[in-house]
């Protein structure tokens, strides 16, 4: 899912500018949605993705690749259900792509709108951001930094899975929540 990368604090840590890459070994992508009486939640296990970290928040943007079919919620047959074409279609649309640009601050937070694609079909979404740090001598000696961004969309407006019908039990809800805790590092 992926995303935007900075806060107000953010503004002011001097983070720099450049192409960072998304280090999938320190990250994960995940979701939650209802399913019958609780939640469901889940990651994807294979993801690619950048940051481009601007002089000024307007210039930012990020790009992100999940495929569709890495899906896990520890049970394996719902992941094959959610891979069939009643859910995400995986043979057919095996990436979930999103690409934003143009961070906003708003209340207090910043916020990176963009177009998240799902099955074909293209949205616009705006992802809520957390920083939490940069280490400038990583793992390695490499910079890196900490982000956390949340969506929340209607798995509806991209054809995911049926809807429940008049009457019908809601096994699965539609509102699904995207979590993103990503690492990059510069330059890679």
């Amino acid at each position: 899912m992926t995303a935007a990368f900075l806060t107000i604090e953010a503004l002011d840590a001097h983070v720099p500018v450049g192409t960072w890459t998304i280090d999938p070994a320190h990250s994960s992508v995940g979701f939650s949605v209802r399913h019958l009486m609780g939640k469901v939640r889940g990651t994807f296990e294979e993801f690619t993705g950048h940051l481009r970290i601007a002089e000024q928040p307007a210039g930012c943007s990020a790009t992100a690749t999940i495929a569709m079919g890495s899906v896990n919620t520890a049970n394996r047959m719902r992941d094959d259900d959610l891979r069939s074409a009643g859910f995400f279609d995986a043979g057919r649309h095996p990436d979930l792509t999103f690409e934003g640009a143009g961070l906003i601050v708003r209340d207090g937070g910043l916020e990176l709108p963009g177009k998240l694609t799902i099955r074909g079909i293209t949205r616009d979404v705006a992802m809520e951001v957390e920083f939490l740090g940069l280490d400038e001598t990583g793992l390695q000696g490499e910079q890196r930094i900490g982000i956390s961004a949340t969506t929340t969309i209607r798995r509806s407006d991209y054809g995911v899975g049926a809807a429940a019908g008049e009457g019908q039990k809601i096994v699965v809800g539609d509102k699904i929540t995207i979590q993103l805790d990503i690492q990059a590092v510069l330059g890679t």
